[in-house]
């Protein structure tokens, strides 16, 4: 058998180091973010790590529109707009444009469920989740940082209609650049808390 070379990511090493990444992952918030951000290959490559998610039947039920440039100035006005019409103050309003305008790239996601399809529904919400966070992992593994944001202005019917067509949904953004300052601490997880054995032993 010939050796394996430790640049193949299928080795014991890069598997041990992706998964150390993945274990440590966390979310950067949008005001944290500067440049550089991804750029469109490696935007390209966050997709491709998106289709890597599980995907009954592989319907692909999402797609991705990258804000970044003079670009971000229209999603400005949007938000801007959004704030106005919510009656929000002057400094209110500018926020949300900052919202928009600051992180260096902004990627909606936008998901396309068939509610008719042989595919339950929540199975095509499951494969969006799923390509969210395989998204979410490769950027960091290529040394970026970000953070999903959605909330009420992803369900805005004007902003919504700006990036969906027809039996769409805007899902939220993707904040994505580079981290401005180390990660808060957080508390420790506990992951055997999630974990039981079946049947319960207890007899439920």
């Amino acid at each position: 058998m010939a050796p394996v070379s430790r640049s193949d990511p299928t080795s014991p090493d890069a598997r041990a180091a992706a998964l150390a990444l993945l274990l440590h992952r966390h979310s950067t918030g949008p005001k944290h973010l500067r440049e550089p951000g991804p750029s469109d290959a490696h935007v390209v490559r966050l997709a491709q790590a998106a289709l890597r998610a599980p995907d009954h039947g592989r319907k692909i039920p999402f797609r991705f529109a990258v804000v970044r440039g003079a670009a971000k100035s229209r999603l400005a006005d949007l938000f801007a707009d959004y704030g106005r019409r919510r009656g929000k103050p002057a400094d209110d309003v500018a926020a949300e444009r900052d919202r928009a305008e600051h992180p260096p790239v902004v990627i909606a996601v936008i998901a396309r469920i068939a509610p008719d399809d042989e595919i339950p529904e929540h199975e095509q919400w499951m494969a969006v989740g799923g390509a969210v966070a395989n998204a979410m992992n490769a950027l960091q593994l290529m040394g970026y940082a970000g953070k999903v944001v959605s909330g009420a202005r992803a369900a805005d019917p004007e902003i919504a209609g700006a990036f969906c067509g027809p039996g769409e949904t805007l899902v939220g953004w993707i904040a994505a650049g580079t981290a401005a300052t180390p990660p808060k601490a957080r508390e420790a997880d506990a992951p055997a808390a999630l974990v039981r054995r079946w049947p319960d032993e207890g007899g439920t």
